[in-house]
């Protein structure tokens, strides 16, 4: 087991797992800081689901090869456990934004009377 391998594959797994959030929950917030028009956030979504998956299937393969490659010396002092842990929060934290944009959303508080919507 190639330890090296293993963790570049699942930081490359993580980012996968950070441009999926700033893509889902975050990208009308970029598009605002970079001053984009409706088409030309749409291409920067597009894009950044593109990376993820780019990301995401590299950071597979490489993980399933390090895990079938024979390791070395060099190898013994690889820690693994702090990437992982990253990727589950990461998880966590997905799965909590979805959540909560699900809860979040609430109606509008009704007129009182003689209020008028001014457009």
């Amino acid at each position: 087991m190639r330890k090296r391998t293993i963790r570049k594959g699942l930081r490359y797994i993580l980012a996968a797992l950070l441009l999926i959030i700033l893509a889902s929950y975050y990208h009308a917030e970029l598009a605002g800081f970079f001053a984009f028009s409706v088409s030309a956030e749409e291409r920067f979504y597009g894009l950044e689901i593109f990376l993820a998956a780019v990301a995401g299937s590299y950071g597979v393969v490489l993980t399933v090869f390090g895990f079938v490659l024979s390791g070395d010396a060099r190898d013994a002092g690889i820690r693994l456990l702090p990437v992982f842990l990253l990727i589950v929060t990461a998880v966590m934290l997905f799965f909590f934004l979805l959540i909560s944009s699900l809860n979040g959303t609430s109606n509008p508080r009704p007129l009182p009377p003689r209020e008028t919507i001014t457009i």
